[in-house]
């Protein structure tokens, strides 16, 4: 597999296949709303479309990075959101890159969105798709964020089915300033558990598709079955 990682900025066409990393936290926080039952979460441009939508559909759950805010139901944090109930709802997520770095691809034709939380699945499904020219995008500090870097990094390697350790990708996402900022609190709308939640490998069975639906892209949980996997893994 050819994989190239690339930052946001770095973008000037759309690529076949692209994995859009989002480690601390957009991506995490995705995974764990799939986990307490949403049904699908619509990546939008900016929070004034989120409040748009959250005010033409009352029952959908507005989320935003920052710190709590009026017209918004939920923040950025997988600590905050893992007790939610979101059974059969829509989410409306905006953050400062993670959605950005999705929207900046969606005219390639597969997108995936993806954590360290859903890094075999993710790896499972391109493997399983065959893709042989895949683009990473790191989404953080213009595509210098390590966290996500490394996670990008391991997902390759598993996708081109190397045996790898994580242990060296997680140590660098541990350490990373993204990690340091949500440990002494410099970023609000935070949870003390957020950076632990961000490194659970593989915590969820599924990866996370992302389409074009009625001119917005969405992304949905996607369920990989190991038979479906040519390596067996």
């Amino acid at each position: 597999m050819d994989a190239r990682f690339l930052g946001i900025p770095e973008l000037t066409e759309a690529p076949s296949a692209a994995v859009v990393v989002d480690v601390m936290r957009a991506f995490t926080v995705a995974a764990w709303a799939f986990a307490r039952g949403a049904e699908k979460i619509v990546l939008a441009e900016s929070l004034e479309e989120v409040l748009a939508l959250k005010a033409l559909r009352p029952d959908w759950v507005a989320l935003k990075d920052g710190p709590p805010a009026p017209g918004f139901d939920a923040v950025n944090s997988p600590g905050l959101l893992r007790s939610a109930e979101l059974g059969g709802r829509t989410v409306v997520q905006k953050t400062t890159a993670g959605t950005v770095g999705a929207l900046a691809v969606k005219d390639a034709s597969l997108v995936l969105c993806a954590g360290f939380v859903v890094a075999e699945a993710t790896a499972r499904l391109l493997r399983a798709r065959g893709c042989a020219d895949v683009t990473f995008v790191v989404t953080g500090e213009d595509g210098r964020a390590d966290e996500d870097l490394a996670c990008a990094q391991y997902i390759a390697r598993r996708a081109a089915g190397a045996d790898t350790d994580p242990g060296g990708f997680l140590r660098r996402a541990a350490e990373s300033r993204a990690a340091a900022e949500l440990t002494e609190g410099v970023r609000e709308g935070s949870h003390p558990d957020d950076v632990a939640l961000c490194l659970e490998l593989d915590r969820f069975p599924f990866a996370m598709v992302a389409a074009l639906e009625d001119s917005r892209m969405v992304l949905r949980p996607f369920d990989v079955p190991t038979s479906a996997d040519p390596t067996g893994r």
